[in-house]
């Protein structure tokens, strides 16, 4: 099968990640992140988490340390909307939004898909489609109750020990997330797993995107 390459050897990449909560990021794409870290990428980074206040805004903040240690350049941005009522603040959520945009210039743009069952994530994703309409924008995946999983079209292999670095920071960031039953190291294994095999990732674990654009240049 033939791959495209992001990024391409030596060049930075510009990268803005959005997330409703504090841990969505860092399921959906954090191993993505990791990798092309981890074989010299030069990332420059903004990571912008919707929802986190109090305990899961030092969450967010410490969890997003570790996941972009390795990048160039980096800024994390934190919001507080109400948990579970994006629908009904969506006026100023695309405000905020809006704001980031006249701050950044993203070569690539990570939010959620567009069929997710949460109605904080669809809102986030109708949202960021609204705002950058001239960018490459992958949607990630959010494994959780509502059997709401994605027919993926774009892939990342990840490597063994970074798919369990992946792991063990969400492990040990997120302890408010610990009490529920989908969040567990054998949920993310398993996701990964499934898309390894869709992907035949040489490593056998991957993680997975949809694409609803792409403009293919010489």
């Amino acid at each position: 099968m033939m791959q495209l390459r992001l990024p391409r050897d030596g060049e930075r990449l510009s990268v803005l990640c959005i997330g409703a909560h504090s841990d969505d990021i860092e399921i959906g794409v954090g191993g993505t992140l990791l990798e092309w870290m981890a074989a010299g990428a030069r990332l420059e980074v903004d990571w912008c988490v919707l929802s986190a206040s109090g305990e899961r805004a030092a969450e967010a903040e410490a969890s997003a340390a570790d996941f972009l240690a390795g990048a160039e350049v980096s800024r994390v941005r934190l919001a507080t909307f109400a948990d579970g009522l994006f629908p009904y603040q969506g006026a100023a959520i695309k405000d905020w939004l809006a704001a980031v945009r006249g701050q950044v210039r993203p070569d690539v743009i990570f939010t959620h898909q567009r069929g997710d069952a949460h109605q904080d994530h669809r809102e986030v994703c109708q949202l960021t489609w609204n705002l950058f309409r001239d960018h490459m924008i992958l949607e990630y995946e959010i494994p959780k109750w509502d059997g709401d999983l994605c027919q993926p079209n774009v892939y990342v292999p990840l490597s063994n020990p970074i798919f369990e670095r992946k792991v063990e920071l969400l492990r040990i960031h997120f302890g408010t997330q610990r009490s529920k039953d989908w969040f567990t190291s054998d949920t993310f294994h398993a996701i990964a797993r499934l898309r390894g095999v869709e992907c035949r990732a040489p490593e056998h674990r991957a993680e997975a995107f949809i694409a609803r654009k792409l403009v293919l240049g010489m």
